[in-house]
């Protein structure tokens, strides 16, 4: 009988308390998702509806604000689990996307983001569509679409699995809400929301992590002494090749993306472009730290000395998931809670930067320029709110019924990497680039990474490169930087091709079927067309360096209107 009142007390008792730490952690949510909102509306409310504020914050963000929202793009929801589960699981050597991720940052920094700005496009597919023609520009969009799209649905599911896993809140709660939030901000205020928004977010992240860490190793179930001489990982011999592939795919497809030349487009010069990016590189480094130092504690804990009643050793799938189980079985409720404010900072500064960038191509490079190009500044500032709508929602309604997208996403980031990074060399520094070489080099590109197989979507290899491992499965050779050296080199040769058959009449221009080479009846037209498309925006040339940069911008000009459809 005593025994029975003891098992109800402790029932009782653990029911209580699992309702305390869903109370606390319920209205922990509530209140910081409360503050980003607020921000942002506010943020959004002080400045003008037109496009340019809508798109780029009307290149006016400075230094600091620059800096924190170029960093909040890269330090998401999957960059700090992602860090945290592969340093647990794998060791440091191996915890390769966000070292290979900022490294690409800082490529981007240096070598990409001064000549973007100073092209003062609105969006990056702006570059793309006078280059390559506006339908080949459209269809370069594709895979950033998907990839986007799956990317929101992965990391919202992720943060409604950890708000599930540590205080009990519904998951289609949490993920429904984040997005709206998210959605409403973005809606309303543009990159102006976006921005300042990532700033408070950024801060919650790196303090929101920071607070958990004493606590974590403090806690007598966690000792180092048991993954020492494992915790940095090693690479096999014969994986080397797929270490370097991995490693450069990573590097080179985080360089394309919209969301980051969203920013960059929207700071007042290129030299702040520049010296922004390189910040919020050491930032997002700076805030590596925090979670594999959780990684690590979770790796080193005694699960038997906690909580945790699953079963033990931890699976993969467990290690997967190490942060939120660090947070709650490691910290205090009052830890876990602000730390979860922490990972729900960076799921929004990432599902903000998706939707936003989505929105803005939609906007301007399918809808004004393929569909309206007369279309009103209002009418494409209300179709980019339509857009955000329609993203958040899609994103949403894939994280609440697919159950993984892992797969998908893998495969369009690799496809960012092969496809879309050597198009963006090209339609930069390639003079004579054109349609005809975009779409050969997409079709060898798109062809040599498929082909390669995939594990992860259970792919099989058609083409068997050297080295294939035929008992796993895998290709050991680094194939997907093969595909896209090969990509590259088929938009180079192929663009050379075209132009010196039909510039110098081995074939008649009546054969040109994407216009690329203007008779003298197209060719004011044609300028007339790329001098409207750059000059849409009103504050065009208000902040630009020095007059270098603006002879810059008109040689380029010129050569756009020599080159492209």
């Amino acid at each position: 009988m005593s025994c029975l009142l003891y098992n109800k007390r402790s029932r009782r008792t653990l029911f209580k308390s699992d309702m305390a730490v869903f109370v606390a952690g319920l209205i922990g949510v509530i209140v910081f998702y409360i503050i980003i909102l607020v921000i942002g509306l506010i943020a959004g409310r002080k400045k003008s509806t037109s496009s340019d504020s809508q798109f780029l914050a009307d290149r006016d963000l400075g230094l600091f604000v620059s800096s924190f929202t170029l960093s909040a793009t890269m330090v998401g929801g999957a960059y700090i689990s992602g860090t945290a589960s592969e340093i647990a699981t794998r060791g440091l050597v191996n915890t390769v996307a966000p070292i290979a991720y900022n490294v690409g940052l800082a490529i981007a920094g240096v070598f990409f983001a001064p000549k973007v700005r100073r092209g003062d496009y609105t969006t990056i597919f702006d570059l793309f569509q006078m280059k390559f023609g506006k339908k080949m520009g459209a269809v370069l969009f594709c895979n950033e679409l998907l990839a986007n799209i799956f990317w929101e649905a992965a990391i919202l599911g992720a943060l409604g699995a950890s708000l599930k896993s540590v205080i009990g809140l519904d998951m289609n709660v949490a993920v429904i809400s984040s997005a709206c939030v998210a959605i409403v901000y973005t809606f309303f205020g543009g990159l102006y929301s976006v921005a300042y928004t990532d700033v408070i977010q950024l801060i919650f992240i790196g303090a929101g992590l920071c607070i958990a860490l004493p606590f974590t190793f403090m806690n007598e179930a966690v000792d180092l002494s048991r993954i020492e001489g494992k915790w940095l990982g090693t690479v096999p011999t014969a994986h080397i090749g797929n270490y370097i592939d991995t490693f450069a795919v990573v590097m080179f497809g985080g360089i394309p993306w919209q969301s980051y030349y969203q920013r960059v487009l929207a700071c007042k010069s290129p030299s702040m472009a520049r010296t922004a990016t390189l910040i919020s590189v050491i930032y997002s480094m700076l805030l590596f730290v925090p979670p594999a130092l959780l990684g690590l504690a979770g790796a080193s804990a005694d699960w038997n000395a906690t909580s945790y009643e699953g079963s033990l050793p931890l699976s993969e799938t467990d290690l997967e998931s190490i942060l939120p189980m660090v947070l709650q079985y490691l910290c205090p409720t009052a830890v876990s809670v602000i730390a979860l404010g922490a990972l729900s900072a960076a799921v929004m500064s990432s599902a903000d930067s998706i939707i936003l960038a989505v929105g803005s191509v939609v906007a301007r490079n399918i809808y004004q320029n393929i569909l309206r190009p007369n279309a009103s500044d209002r009418e494409v500032v209300w179709v980019f709110r339509v857009s955000v709508i329609i993203v958040g929602i899609l994103g949403t309604v894939i994280a609440l019924t697919v159950k993984s997208v892992y797969g998908l996403l893998v495969l369009c980031g690799d496809l960012m990497a092969v496809l879309q990074f050597p198009q963006l060399i090209c339609a930069l520094w390639l003079k004579v680039g054109n349609t005809y070489g975009s779409l050969v080099g997409l079709i060898v590109g798109l062809l040599l990474r498929v082909l390669g197989g995939d594990q992860v979507l259970h792919i099989d290899a058609i083409i068997q490169y050297p080295f294939y491992d035929s008992t796993h499965n895998q290709q050991i050779f680094p194939f997907k930087v093969f595909a896209m050296l090969c990509s590259l080199a088929a938009i180079i040769v192929a663009s050379y091709i075209s132009y010196y058959v039909f510039t110098r009449n081995y074939l008649s221009k009546k054969f040109d079927i994407f216009h690329c080479f203007p008779t003298e009846e197209r060719e004011i037209d044609t300028e007339n067309e790329n001098e409207m498309m750059l000059h849409k925006n009103p504050n065009k040339n208000s902040n630009l360096d020095s007059n270098d940069e603006n002879k810059d911008e008109k040689t380029h000009i010129k050569l756009e209107n020599d080159y492209r459809l």
